[in-house]
């Protein structure tokens, strides 16, 4: 059974909403901005546990471990569908036969935060969680109490959402789908006046054809600015130049090429911070610096600046907001120092994330021995397609460890990426490099050599059998014994 498509709204009176899929990060912090916004809420999902079961309990949220008819009982005015959820759920097909309005997570999102508001969206292959994050922690700096939904934890905020007061919506615009029931972009649900484009390549292999079709995707969003709307696009990426090309409103191009209207230039790190000179047109506008490095973290705050002077922040309150700036938890976080051996925390997953990741810690650490250990995890990475790509992206690494992804259903054994093919051409290009089984043998064979002033960058957007802590643990032990 199906749901209902004319039940696809918000209804007039709503007291009681329950979240299928309510422990996902971002399902999570709507739950608790709706929560704090007066509502009654109630949530439901397969996995409780930490730390989301705790945050859920801290905002006195309920929540039903598992899926089921249940759940639905007492009767919510509205019930918001999660992208984790299918449409055989049992949940969702109860739901189904009820006449309970809902809606997908975008959609909510702007129903009840957005649409008031003005809306900044910042989209893009790459850099979203950073840009969006650099971009809310400077508007709150200079005073404009943003209020933002963002996929990563804030340091500033110890929070991926905020309720302010003030006129500016900041969201991550995600190219991902949206529902079960709604297989276009989430990012075509926020409703954008000013937007960022950071990059635009072939990724979430699992719902796009092709490179193609992810144009086609972001080419909507784009039609979606109003006149008086304002897109700030990296216009040394082709694919951004393509998708910009029929913009209804202002584009002003930001990169490393002279010729645009917000260009980079003179990057150079000291001190834990990374200094770079803005021009304006050709003419040198400002000199300003953030706390986190590479090349490509300067472009996201580049983004940033032409956002906020575009909102009317001076130079010297975007130079504060962006030295101050203190970084997202799983973006090239310090997890720890043992024995004088530091270990990185990244969520890079796609060739081009990892390569910058990878030369950004390796100019950051200049002269210390960078090992990286990279689990392939995302629908794409444990594809074949960037089998070939990844194979330039950890010249800058002095050592790599690859783990073997767990296979993927369905997919040809052909068509899977292999750890050991990578390994074996890394090895080529005289690299040095080692496939794993698992986890554990990665921390078998990485702990004995390590040695101090090593940098460990693990990148995985999942957990990675909480390798890190592990790693640190077992560090500590060997200082002890």
């Amino acid at each position: 059974m199906e749901l209902a498509k004319e039940l696809n709204v918000a209804p007039e009176n709503i007291r009681h909403i329950h979240i299928m899929g309510v422990c996902g990060t971002g399902m999570a912090a709507l739950a608790g901005m709706l929560k704090s916004s007066g509502y009654k809420i109630s949530g439901s999902d397969k996995a409780v546990y930490p730390p989301m079961s705790l945050f859920l309990e801290e905002m006195e949220i309920e929540v039903h471990d598992g899926y089921g008819p249940q759940n639905l009982d007492p009767k919510p005015d509205l019930v918001i569908v999660g992208n984790v959820i299918t449409r055989k759920n049992p949940e969702a097909q109860a739901l189904a036969e009820t006449d309970i309005p809902y809606l997908s997570f975008p959609q909510a999102l702007a129903h009840f935060f957005i649409q008031d508001r003005t809306s900044l969206v910042v989209t893009g292959t790459h850099g979203k969680t950073t840009t969006s994050s650099l971009l809310a922690s400077c508007l709150n700096r200079a005073e404009y109490d943003p209020t933002f939904m963002i996929g990563g934890i804030v340091r500033e905020f110890n929070a991926n959402f905020r309720l302010g007061n003030g006129p500016h919506f900041i969201s991550e615009g995600d190219e991902y789908d949206t529902a079960f029931f709604d297989k276009e972009s989430k990012f075509l649900h926020y409703r954008p006046d000013i937007a960022i484009i950071t990059s635009v390549e072939f990724d979430h292999a699992d719902i796009f054809a092709d490179l193609d079709a992810i144009k086609r995707s972001f080419q909507k969003f784009v039609s979606l600015l109003p006149k008086d709307g304002l897109i700030i696009a990296h216009l040394d990426d082709p694919n951004v130049v393509d998708v910009i090309q029929d913009a209804p409103c202002e584009v002003q191009g930001y990169g490393e090429s002279a010729n645009l209207d917000w260009s980079l230039h003179n990057v150079q790190a000291s001190g834990g911070m990374t200094n770079f000179t803005v021009k304006r047109k050709g003419r040198e506008w400002a000199e300003l610096a953030v706390q986190l490095p590479g090349r490509h973290n300067c472009l996201n705050a580049l983004a940033v600046t032409a956002v906020l002077h575009r909102i009317g922040v001076t130079a010297s309150a975007i130079n504060e907001g962006l030295s101050l700036f203190g970084g997202i938890k799983r973006r090239q976080e310090v997890r720890g120092i043992v024995n004088d051996i530091t270990i990185i925390d990244d969520f890079a997953h796609h060739p081009t994330a990892v390569k910058e990741t990878i030369q950004a810690l390796k100019n950051a650490y200049a002269g210390q021995r960078l090992i990286t250990v990279f689990e392939p995890r995302t629908n794409s990475s444990r594809r074949a397609i960037f089998q070939q790509d990844y194979i330039p992206c950890f010249d800058a690494s002095d050592l790599t460890f690859i783990r073997e992804p767990v296979p993927l259903d369905n997919v040809p054994q052909d068509e899977l990426f292999s750890a050991k093919q990578l390994t074996a051409d890394i090895t080529a290009r005289n690299k040095h490099a080692i496939s794993c089984p698992d986890t554990d043998s990665i921390l078998s064979q990485l702990l004995p050599i390590l040695q101090p002033q090593d940098v460990v960058a693990i990148l995985s957007n999942g957990g990675f059998d909480d390798i890190h802590n592990r790693l640190l643990e077992q560090l500590k032990s060997t200082k002890a014994s």
